[in-house]
């Protein structure tokens, strides 16, 4: 395991008689993307980007309370995967089902944050031994009675992905793991370039979700 500090702003609004705590990263990935091609999710990033949604995913894990933001609708596309028509470009909302937050109220919610605080988190990230469940583990994802599923909504081109910590703490390593072998698996294989992961529907961490194709880009399109 390694310790990652995570530099974040943490914004807090209210509406009505209830308080929100809304977490964004300090600084957005310029380079990652997160498409609604109809049947399926498809999210096209960087190394860093893939890092740092690892640190968001662990940072759901441990916050409960808070919704975790990822502003992403305003970056260039890849030069593989580019959108075709119909395609939506989407935000990115974290959090944890205990919360009852009703995606319907995100639009007011997001348009009442103001510059926000800073803050350094600290996050323990799982080495690459220990991003693998047990069999025991895993068949247990796929009981009838498992709570421990991603459910989706999608709300004012943002999507929701809630779950529980242990879900969330389950799933990270999709990223970390793009992160960790992404670079070298692309630089070693030119003609074959794709480097990717799935939140497949056989994984037993979806429930009323749609599969989340992850794949490490290092070639995008200009800006503009």
């Amino acid at each position: 395991m390694r310790r990652m500090k995570l530099p974040v702003t943490i914004h807090q609004a209210r509406l009505g008689p209830a308080e929100f705590k809304v977490i964004r990263p300090a600084e957005p990935p310029v380079r990652a993307v997160l498409l609604d091609r109809d049947r399926s999710l498809d999210t096209y990033l960087d190394q860093d980007a893939a890092y740092l949604i690892g640190g968001l995913w662990l940072l759901a894990a441990s916050s409960p309370r808070s919704l975790v933001h990822l502003p992403l609708r305003g970056n260039r596309a890849p030069a593989r995967g580019l959108p075709e028509a119909g395609t939506r470009q989407l935000d990115l909302v974290l959090l944890h089902h205990s919360l009852q937050f009703a995606p319907a109220r995100w639009k007011e919610l997001r348009a009442r944050l103001g510059p926000g605080r800073p803050q350094t988190v600290t996050l323990t990230v799982p080495g690459p031994e220990l991003t693998g469940g047990s069999s025991t583990e895993e068949g247990a994802r796929h009981h009838r009675e498992n709570r421990d599923l991603f459910h989706q909504h999608l709300h004012a081109e943002t999507l929701f992905m809630t779950g529980s910590a242990k879900v969330f703490r389950a799933t990270a390593p999709h990223f970390l793991d793009v992160a960790r072998h992404g670079p070298g698996y692309v630089a070693a294989h030119p003609r074959h370039a794709h480097f990717c992961t799935e939140f497949h529907s056989t994984e037993g961490v979806l429930g009323a979700a749609r599969e989340i194709h992850v794949e490490y880009c290092d070639r995008w399109s200009p800006r503009g």
